[in-house]
């Protein structure tokens, strides 16, 4: 009878045990399905104001709709903007790293250089970032080396294609004013290759470097000193910044301006189209997050630009636009 009783406590003790163990099972199973899904976070460090990127911004979720993921689903995006100024750059992207972001997108060669100097750890994807070789973030465009890779925007001879375009739109142009941000990454290095596309071309170059506001005021009267027949604007976040003023500056001077885009009234604009930059920017956002590292992602150059002519600006300042001209732009504002 004691074996017997024995034999039927040892069996209590067992099923007991069982009956533990599966309700600790259960509470542990419970647990980890009522925890939140941790869903990536994405910096998206902006220099320009929310909505001069508006049309940039949206360009860069659709990429990562094509790719499947659903915004506040799938990803998160914490989306930071300088509004224009160089200033608050280290602080936004400090702020990116304070909220643990997985990836920190970044847009133009100021704020790459911020991001740059604030981790080496995150990856960064830059989107628009000029020569990032020559900006030193970079060792080579097949293989970045670091935490840094994305799109670059400045292909070699493509301020010579700019000075050539010009110089057919413009026939008779002997002076050309260029006008830089020295503050600006890579602004030296791009007037240089600007000084010599022109020199090559036989056109004489007179250096306007605007710092602040009013500077851009004394730059125009300059530049009509200096008896300049056309004005290019090198790209910065300054310039893109206060590129609407600039142009109308330049109507009112009736001084031919070209830059990088054609939305503040510019009358010939030749540059990488801008809105695939950003779409492409989102493939590489999901391959890192698949396991790539940025230092084996190849940084990849533009692949489409385009030709922008602006009528009525022309009309306004008393140009006429070369009809071969007019036949080879992309677009015509009229």
């Amino acid at each position: 009878m004691k074996i017997v009783s024995g034999q039927r406590l040892v069996f209590s003790n067992s099923v007991f045990c069982f009956v533990l163990s599966a309700m600790f099972f259960a509470l542990c199973l419970s647990t980890a399905v009522a925890q939140p899904k941790k869903i990536p976070r994405i910096g998206f460090l902006v220099p320009g104001s929310l909505a001069t990127y508006a049309a940039r911004t949206e360009a860069f979720r659709q990429g990562l709709r094509e790719l499947g993921y659903v915004e506040g689903k799938d990803i998160s995006v914490e989306y930071r903007y300088a509004n224009g100024r160089l200033e608050p750059l280290p602080d936004l992207a400090a702020e990116l790293i304070r909220l643990k972001c997985d990836i920190i997108v970044v847009v133009g060669t100021d704020t790459t250089a911020a991001a740059k100097n604030a981790t080496k750890k995150i990856p960064i994807v830059m989107t628009n970032a000029g020569d990032p070789v020559r900006a030193g973030f970079v060792g080579t465009l097949a293989r970045p080396g670091g935490n840094i890779t994305g799109l670059a925007s400045n292909p070699s001879g493509l301020y010579g294609k700019k000075l050539e375009l010009l110089k057919e739109t413009l026939p008779k142009l002997n002076r050309i004013a260029i006008l830089t941000d020295p503050e600006g990454p890579g602004s030296e290095a791009g007037f240089k290759e600007t000084e010599a596309a022109a020199q090559a071309l036989g056109l004489k170059v007179q250096l306007l470097e605007v710092r602040t506001d009013d500077g851009i005021h004394e730059a125009f009267r300059a530049a009509t000193r200096g008896h300049a027949d056309a004005l290019m604007v090198l790209n910065s976040s300054f310039a893109n910044f206060y590129r609407k003023r600039i142009a109308e500056l330049a109507i009112k001077s009736r001084l031919p301006a070209m830059y990088n885009t054609e939305d503040a009234g510019f009358f010939v604009s030749y540059e990488v189209n801008r809105l695939d930059l950003f779409r492409r920017a989102a493939t590489f956002v999901d391959k890192i997050l698949k396991g790539a590292k940025p230092a084996d992602l190849p940084v990849e150059q533009p692949r489409k630009f385009e030709l922008v002519i602006n009528l009525k600006t022309a009309k306004q300042i008393g140009l006429t636009i070369p009809p071969n001209v007019l036949a080879r732009a992309d677009r015509v504002i009229r």
